[in-house]
């Protein structure tokens, strides 16, 4: 089986390689990652410049290749260009920090798995709940089970998973939920600091969602130290709002 590896993070993340390690003497693993972090890019694509593309090396051998593009540009030349075979599974992550709730929109992680989804490969984007001194060991033996679960039961065309898992030791895990996207997102503020010639520039913060009152959703999974598994796809269709429109006239005049 040939999985592709990718993130957001950038080529070098220890969340990357702890992937690669835990998978790579069972698995044929490409590389395709940004060359810096690029972080809350969304499903960006580069456009108005080259995509560029480089050999990565790491102790004299080979890792894999860096691009100056995005998560998303990384799968899609990945699966176009890059590789000889293409791939049966795409993995994105491992990422410090959780892609839950409205969050999971902004995030290049949840992005990369959608392409590869997009481009008719099952895939999953995996995230830990930890920023600070993240161990992705867990996680990483997590994989495992997410290959598997994939390549037993499939996924719908166009589906991806979005995984999260917990930041606590395995034995305080209490089992894995399929959710839903949570509706919460960050509280978003902005500290304005000031540089050292006088000039004032910002840098967003915020505080982790929560969400107490929707047990199905992932940010609540993560809250009861339950792994969350998110189905998500390209559809950004509300339906039931659709519906509603449906039935009410609409002016015609211009």
């Amino acid at each position: 089986m040939r999985i592709l590896l990718t993130n957001d993070d950038g080529i070098y993340a220890p969340g990357l390689k702890a992937l690669y390690n835990e998978l790579k003497h069972d698995f044929d693993l490409d590389i395709v990652a940004p060359l810096e972090e690029m972080s809350a890019t969304s499903h960006a694509i580069t456009l108005s410049h080259p995509l560029r593309v480089q050999k990565v090396h790491i102790e004299d051998s080979f890792w894999g290749y860096g691009t100056t593009g995005t998560p998303v540009d990384c799968v899609k030349i990945a699966v176009q260009e890059l590789l000889k075979v293409p791939p049966d599974i795409v993995l994105s992550g491992i990422n410090p920090g959780a892609n839950v709730g409205v969050n999971a929109l902004y995030s290049g992680t949840v992005a990369a798995g959608i392409e590869g989804a997009f481009l008719g490969v099952k895939s999953a984007s995996i995230s830990l709940d930890a920023r600070n001194n993240p161990d992705f060991r867990t996680a990483a033996r997590f994989s495992r089970e997410i290959i598997h679960f994939m390549m037993k039961h499939g996924l719908k065309k166009g589906t991806a998973l979005n995984v999260n898992i917990p930041a606590v030791p395995v034995d305080q895990i209490k089992g894995v939920s399929i959710t839903r996207q949570g509706i919460d997102s960050v509280k978003d503020c902005f500290e304005c600091r000031v540089d050292p010639r006088g000039g004032e520039y910002y840098w967003i913060t915020g505080e982790k969602p929560t969400e107490r009152d929707n047990a199905d959703a992932d940010i609540y999974a993560l809250q009861e130290n339950r792994i969350s598994i998110t189905p998500v796809c390209t559809d950004l269709t509300c339906l039931e709002e659709a519906d509603r429109l449906k039935g009410i006239p609409f002016p015609t005049a211009l």
